[in-house]
Parts: structure tokens; sequence; C-alpha cells
């Protein structure tokens, strides 16, 4: 596979598709489906950090795996480096899939227990001939460096370090193959705090000097404001509004977007968002609610949102899918939901 020259858009997702079968029963008939990714799109730019936020089950985690064929997609296309990544038979992935990597949720279970950290960094470095046999020791202990971990530590195993080391030691393996972009699935989520910090800033320090593209997965709106160049907020498998970090941190258009960035802690007083409380839990993906997924749980649900599945609404560089905003030329005003929620 030869290389060619690419566009600033180092990732295109386009209408990404994913649905599990419920089968039930010793026939196993299937009685429904999961509609875990429906109709995501994104762009991704060299460099830059996209964020898949929402609740637990909004598909962000499946959106991430299917990027990268760990999961295969039932539609869509996913465009990298030239190519519709969901087309490639397996040769071909082969060769491509070195330049796109995973930093796992897990420390602890992500790495094998009976390799040596050599082993786990550097065998899948001789596998894309990057180095050699005799090679390989000295590429390993110059990627621990620049992960923070000392060079000696290449004869251990995974059980003899930390959690944050270990997290350390899955971005080594990722970044050993000079990737193009990385998918960062809750890659802090599992560790404390300051560990966090450290983790986070290292991710920031390897793009700087490797011109990484990440396409980071989190809960924590803190860290998301920290790392992104750009927001996607999912719910119930759907994008429900896109636009660039700053602005959807100013000015939140989508009632579930206010309601999630109302829940995050800060030290300006200020600058603190009134507590919005949504009523009852997600609903099932199995059956999601008619229309406007979210309109089960929204204070300003109207008639209008179960008739049909408001569409995305393009503001300049922003995207936000509610009937609010499908006949305004410009951005409306955010809507607001304090006044509709429940009392503290």
């Amino acid at each position: 596979m030869s290389d060619v020259t690419f566009d600033t858009q180092l990732l295109q997702v386009k209408n990404l598709t994913k649905h599990f079968p419920v089968l039930k029963g010793a026939f196993r008939r299937q009685v429904g489906t999961v509609k875990a990714v429906d109709d995501v799109s994104f762009d991704l730019g060299r460099g830059q950090t996209i964020s898949l936020v929402g609740e637990s089950g909004c598909g962000k985690t499946t959106t991430g795996r299917t990027l990268l064929r760990l999961i295969e997609a039932d539609a869509g296309q996913v465009l990298f480096r030239g190519h519709n990544i969901l087309d490639l038979q397996k040769q071909a992935l082969r060769k491509l899939r070195r330049h796109m990597q995973i930093v796992f949720q897990d420390p602890y279970s992500s790495l094998n227990p009976r390799q040596t950290i050599g082993e786990i960094i550097g065998l899948p470095m001789v596998m894309h001939n990057l180095c050699t046999r005799a090679e390989m020791d000295e590429k390993v202990r110059a990627v621990l460096v620049r992960v923070g971990l000392q060079a000696g530590y290449i004869s251990r195993y995974p059980h003899e370090f930390s959690g944050g080391q270990r997290q350390r030691i899955g971005i080594a393996r990722a970044v050993a193959l000079e990737p193009d972009f990385i998918v960062c699935d809750e890659a802090v989520s599992a560790l404390d705090v300051s560990v966090q910090a450290q983790i986070v800033n290292l991710l920031l320090d390897l793009q700087e000097q490797m011109g990484l593209s990440y396409v980071f997965i989190a809960h924590d709106l803190s860290v998301v404001r920290h790392i992104s160049d750009h927001v996607v907020v999912m719910y119930l498998g759907q994008v429900v509004e896109s636009a660039p970090c700053d602005e959807i941190f100013a000015q939140p258009l989508h009632p579930y977007t206010q309601a999630l960035l109302s829940a995050v802690p800060s030290t300006d007083i200020a600058a603190r968002r009134k507590r919005i409380l949504l009523p009852g839990d997600v609903p099932s993906p199995i059956n999601p609610p008619s229309g406007c997924r979210f309109r089960s749980r929204c204070p300003i649900a109207e008639a209008r949102c179960a008739q049909a599945v408001p569409p995305l609404v393009q503001f300049g560089k922003r995207q936000v899918r509610c009937v609010h905003y499908e006949h305004g030329a410009t951005p409306l005003a955010p809507v607001n939901i304090e006044k509709h929620s429940p009392s503290l």
C-alpha cells in the first residue's frame, strides 16, 4: 500500500451504524435490536482531538471500537488515509492497522500478564517490520523513556506496576507503532485524579511531539475540556450536538448537553451553572422513544418531538439535533430548561 498525499481531514466518519441483535430462547430467535450506534458522522483533523461524551450506554465506546474494526459496522463509511476501513480485506487492513491504535480503559486487563513489558511493546513493532528482533530492546527502552518510565522496566511483568504505570505502558504500546491516530477509550477514568492529570498531560505532550490525532472517549467533562478541540455529545446511539470545545462549553444548545455541563464541578462560583436534574433513567436502546430519543427525559418536550427524529441542524462549525432549532437560520439562544427542572 503506497503512501499518498492526504488533506487536513485525517478521519471522516459518515453515517456509521452498528446494531446488535437481541436473541432469546433455545433457537436463538431474534426478538429485538440494540441500536448502539445510529447514523453517527464526524471529522477528525490532523493533530486534533475529538471527544465523544455522554452517559453510559450512549454508544461512544462502540463507536470508537467500530472505527478500528474491533467491532464490525453494519453501515456507513470510515475514511482514513484515503481508504474506507470498513471495505478493506484482511491483508490491506493489517498494513493500515499500525497507523490506528487504541488505549483501553482498564490498565489491568489490557496487558498480557505472561509477557514482559519488552514483549508487550516490542513484538508489535517486529510484526509490523518497524525493527528487527535484535533492535527490539533498544527501541522499547526509547519508547518507555518517552512515556515517562524507566528503561530498566523492560524485563518486568505487568503485575509489578501501579495502575498509572500500566496505563503508561498501554500508551507506549500504542505510540511505539508511530500511528496517525489513537482511540483513547476511557483511558483515564480508572485512575486516581492526580494520576489522571499526569496521563492527560502525557497524551498532550505526545500529540505535540508526534502530530497525533485522538478520538477521546470520556465521562469526565473537566478532562474533555482540557484536551479537546471538538466535542460530540451522544445519546442512545445518536449525535445530539457537535461543536468546537470552547463553543459547546460556553453555550450548550441541546437540553441534554446543558444538563451534562451543569453537573461539571467548578471552583469558579461565578461560572457555576445551576444543576439540572433529568427525570428517570436512560431508556432501553432496544426500544428507544419515537421521534427524538431524548424526549422522555426532556423538560421542554412537545407533542411534535414524538413525531419524527429531528435532523442535525448545521450552525457554522456546530450541529444540534432538536426541534427548537430546526427553522432558525442562525443559532437561537440556548433553551432555558432550568425553570422546567425539578427543584433541588
